[in-house]
């Protein structure tokens, strides 16, 4: 398994940053502003995207997992997780929460395509999942991320990408600009000059669709709250949007409305255990 959190391709301010955010970082599960558990995160994502998965034996790029805690996750589906990180104090992180696969961990910087194409050649086709590193990215940088994500996934990898909706840029800047101060979660991201961008929602499938690709956005809508959409019963909505790049020769390209698993529900792991995905015993 590899894992970490995703580099940007920015000037070194911004490397900085984030390897002053991580030096920083509690260890404990949760101590990160976005460190939820993956029963409310990475198990709802997966059931959505693994019914696209032209094929689920094929490595599965988890990008920005920052702490290994959605990789720790996704390794108990798929017999091969692998991860990228740019702060080297992040791959700290994950190997002291997951010293088996120490030797596992790399630094990688998605946005520069040479690195990406490196690790395809390494891996070949791969699956990617990114969840919230879009949105922080500077709009002149974004077109070489998404170029390196398809670097990763080659002709028949696919991508899934959760990303904050635009319905978040205003919740998040009350609580920056509270009288009172940040709360003591986002304080961290703020003092480190980690400030979240903004991507609008209609934006996004433009943004990921590189050339001979299109995108699907799941029709059960992870859409903002303040959205219209009607929801299928047992789906739901969530402030954040997905968008999952997909070849135009190939039927995953299509919109297509997967009900999102209901919360107490950890796995869509044991639809994948009948195939001979499951990780390899530590």
């Amino acid at each position: 398994m590899l894992c970490g959190e995703l580099g940007m391709g920015v000037a070194s301010r911004y490397r900085a940053a984030w390897e002053g955010f991580w030096r920083e970082a509690p260890e404990e599960p949760g101590g990160v502003f976005w460190d939820a558990d993956p029963k409310v995160t990475a198990a709802l994502h997966l059931a959505l995207f693994e019914p696209h998965l032209a094929d689920t034996a094929m490595p599965l790029v988890d990008l920005g997992c920052g702490n290994g805690t959605q990789t720790r996750y996704f390794e108990e589906c798929f017999a091969q997780v692998i991860g990228a990180d740019l702060s080297a104090a992040a791959l700290d992180h994950a190997r002291r929460a997951d010293p088996a696969h120490g030797d596992a961990y790399r630094q990688l910087d998605a946005a520069e395509k040479g690195q990406a194409e490196a690790l395809h050649a390494e891996v070949g086709d791969a699956n990617v999942s990114m969840r919230g590193v879009l949105h922080q990215c500077e709009p002149a940088d974004r077109q070489a991320l998404v170029d390196g994500i398809a670097a990763l996934t080659g002709r028949r990898g696919r991508a899934f990408l959760v990303e904050l909706s635009e319905a978040a840029r205003p919740v998040l800047g009350a609580l920056a600009q509270s009288p009172a101060g940040p709360p003591p979660k986002p304080a961290p991201v703020l003092r480190h000059g980690i400030a979240p961008g903004e991507v609008a929602d209609e934006r996004c499938p433009g943004i990921c669709a590189p050339p001979g690709s299109s995108c699907w956005r799941p029709a059960n809508c992870l859409s903002p709250p303040s959205s219209s959409r009607r929801t299928a019963p047992g789906s739901s909505c969530r402030p954040s949007g997905s968008w999952s790049p997909g070849r135009r020769d190939r039927p995953h390209a299509r919109a297509v409305p997967t009900p999102v698993a209901p919360a107490h529900r950890t796995a869509p792991c044991r639809a994948l255990s009948g195939r001979g995905n499951n990780a390899r015993a530590p």
